[in-house]
């Protein structure tokens, strides 16, 4: 009863994450229809960093040097280079690629966590992966009607993005087994917030966009993006992280193509019985990359 409890738990918080990170892409685009990409990035991490701060101080008692170096890690790539590279993309290729290129993380957080943290796995687990790509590549080619414009360059940015994602999900796993996921977030979080926020003001244009017409209101995007999808979501995730595993957590990126799916349901785009069977191959592929063998690798 208890596995079926935490079985039950973990799935709730990959869907809660799922809706939360698969809006992102729509708050970022709006957001772009004002601010820069440096801007965007900027602001994404100062906003979360603005709401995490006043929990910080009472969350840093009692960490060692090691801990505090990893964290500082965090906060560099799982955090605030990767909002960066995803804003600088989204300025050069279309949401449906970024999905394409973002599904890649479980692949990337397989490869380092066998090469670096000596993950075990099974081959059910690696059907899993490969079965999760096909389905969200081919919903949202589907859904593009076979068409995705690419550009090498700023499809790059993506990919970087999560190679940096796969190194934080070990890394959170692994080496801050012993720092409690709220404690991870805020943290990390607050170490960079402050060069970000001076960075915002005296390395952008932000003062002088946001004397625009319609920047001030819409600043509303980017405080959306950094308090749900930053600040809130990354205590999720790392939460998740230290109750499933890697793999799990990282199939996260499979699941978003389908709540783009339905978004565009409700924007008036018809979902075809293709893409039903696309979303059950995603679903099936993430339950196996969740199911624990019996007997793993290296034992």
């Amino acid at each position: 009863m208890k596995i079926f409890i935490q079985k039950y738990i973990q799935w709730i918080l990959l869907l809660t994450l799922v809706l939360i990170w698969g809006s992102s892409f729509i708050l970022m685009k709006r957001t772009l229809a004002f601010y820069s990409n440096t801007e965007l990035g900027a602001l994404r991490i100062s906003f979360a960093g603005l709401v995490l701060l006043p929990f910080a101080f009472s969350r840093m008692k009692g960490l060692s040097k090691k801990e505090w170096f990893w964290l500082l890690i965090v906060g560099l790539i799982g955090n605030t280079i990767p909002a960066f590279l995803f804003a600088k993309a989204q300025t050069g290729i279309d949401s449906s690629l970024a999905g394409i290129l973002n599904s890649t993380t479980p692949l990337f957080a397989l490869i380092v966590g066998l090469l670096i943290y000596n993950l075990k796995t099974h081959w059910f687990n690696f059907i899993g992966i490969i079965l999760g790509f096909i389905g969200a590549i081919m919903i949202i080619i589907s859904k593009n009607d076979g068409h995705i414009d690419f550009n090498l360059q700023y499809s790059a940015y993506v990919v970087l993005a999560t190679v940096f994602y796969a190194f934080n999900l070990n890394i959170v796993k692994y080496n801050l087994k012993n720092v409690k996921p709220f404690s991870i977030a805020i943290i990390s979080y607050s170490i960079v917030f402050f060069p970000v926020l001076v960075y915002l003001f005296s390395g952008t244009e932000f003062t002088n966009t946001i004397q625009q017409p319609g920047a001030l209101i819409a600043l509303i995007y980017p405080a959306i993006l950094g308090v749900i999808g930053s600040a809130i979501a990354i205590v999720i995730f790392n939460y998740l992280v230290k109750i499933s595993g890697v793999l799990f957590t990282a199939s996260v990126t499979y699941l978003i193509p389908i709540v783009a799916t339905i978004i565009g349901v409700f924007d008036g785009e018809v979902i075809r019985p293709i893409h039903t069977l696309w979303i059950l191959l995603i679903l099936f592929g993430v339950f196996l990359v969740n199911k624990k063998p019996k007997k793993i690798y290296g034992e």
